[in-house]
């Protein structure tokens, strides 16, 4: 891996578990009333957008990044909708 790859990599670490305490808190509680619907709907898109470019690139942190990105996104997303 070369450099380029490794900070793409620890940005990609660093910004995709910056969801997981979100994550945890909605599997605790049940609770999304103050997550905005709108803003998740659009940031999944651009995640999805970042996915497609990374596998059109052949970029490998993008790729993993952003798909677990999306994963978790998706999660909040459809806790969101389910636990109005």
């Amino acid at each position: 891996m070369n450099k380029i790859d490794l900070v793409g990599m620890v940005a990609g670490i660093c910004t995709t578990i910056s969801f997981l305490p979100q994550v945890v808190k909605i599997v605790r509680t049940k609770h999304t009333r103050d997550i905005s619907l709108p803003m998740y709907v659009i940031f999944s898109l651009g995640v999805f957008m970042w996915a497609c470019y990374g596998f059109m690139t052949n970029s490998l942190p993008i790729i993993l990044a952003n798909t677990v990105t999306l994963a978790l996104a998706f999660y909040i997303l459809s806790a969101k909708v389910k636990y109005k």
